[in-house]
């Protein structure tokens, strides 16, 4: 099993992302097994910002590392809140303050005007230098609910309902979400990138 270190400490996105690569022979272990604070996420898109937090777990575990920026785009928001997804309510805030944030500011948006998608961009580096990084990048499309649904996953997964479902991507099953999700999608390419598909 080859291992990489994943630019993140989030435990529902580890579990998540082992459950999409182990099939190829691959694992991820969270940056902060290694004592890597979080690296600052400076940039304006989701690629930028995966760039920098790849080589900041790499540097900093040796290993090479797979970096993950994902976000909500919702269209009657103009891509809010996008890549400020995890923060949107402020520094520190919760999924629940993430949540209410985002139900706010559709509130007078009726429902088929509330279309998003989940944006998932991946980047892998062999070294914190590598100069050909991996990109791939993978959306789930649907619709922001009116309010929150179900109890699993993370984020924004109790407002989103994806394309075509009735379930909120909070009711569904971890199998039944790795089939179509943004990150499913995202590591489906880099898998096949790989070669390990």
């Amino acid at each position: 099993m080859e291992r990489f270190v994943l630019a993140s400490g989030n435990r529902g996105k580890v579990a998540e992302i082992n459950a999409l690569v182990q099939s190829a022979g691959m694992e991820v272990v969270a940056q902060s097994a290694f004592g890597i604070d979080p690296a600052e996420e400076t940039g304006v898109t989701f690629v930028e910002n995966a760039l920098v937090k790849a080589r900041h777990a790499a540097a900093g575990s040796g290993l090479p590392a797979i970096a993950d920026d994902s976000g909500l785009v919702v269209d009657a928001l103009d891509g809010d809140p996008g890549v400020f997804s995890a923060r949107y309510a402020g520094p520190g805030a919760s999924d629940a303050d993430n949540n209410r944030k985002l139900l706010d500011a559709l509130t007078d948006v009726p429902l088929p005007r509330r279309t998003a998608r989940f944006v998932c961009l991946v980047v892998l580096l062999r070294h914190p230098r590598d100069p050909l990084p991996v990109i791939c990048q993978g959306a789930w499309e649907g619709t922001v609910l009116e309010a929150p649904r179900g109890e699993a996953g993370f984020g924004y997964d109790p407002v989103f309902l994806p394309a075509g479902s009735r379930h909120s991507a909070a009711e569904m099953t971890p199998a039944q979400k790795n089939q179509s999700s943004h990150r499913a999608r995202a590591f489906a390419c880099l898998m096949e990138r790989l070669g390990r598909r």
